[in-house]
């Protein structure tokens, strides 16, 4: 049972690998911002899926940890990435 845990934590891994490429190939600010969301969700998961595959319960609050983190990451993405609030309701 612990395998499949383990397995599934590696497909997981590919899928962060993929995220990461899109990053550094992805031109827009929309882009990179779903790309880190997809790396913070992926990351819990892979932490999760180790700490239960591996019987380290610690882990869980790691995971914990790091999907507070990714969510304050995209607020403050969003928060400083350069629009205006204004600016952009002056444009419409």
């Amino acid at each position: 049972m612990p395998d499949s845990h383990l397995f599934a934590a590696l497909i997981l891994l590919a899928t962060v690998t993929a995220g990461l490429v899109r990053i550094f190939i992805g031109t827009g600010r929309v882009e990179w911002l779903l790309a880190l969301q997809l790396l913070g969700t992926s990351a819990v998961a892979v932490v999760l899926l180790l700490a239960h595959g591996m019987q380290m319960p610690g882990l869980r609050d790691l995971a914990l940890l790091i999907g507070l983190l990714a969510s304050i990451l995209a607020v403050a993405f969003v928060r400083y990435s350069g629009i205006d609030s204004n600016q952009a309701q002056d444009r419409r």
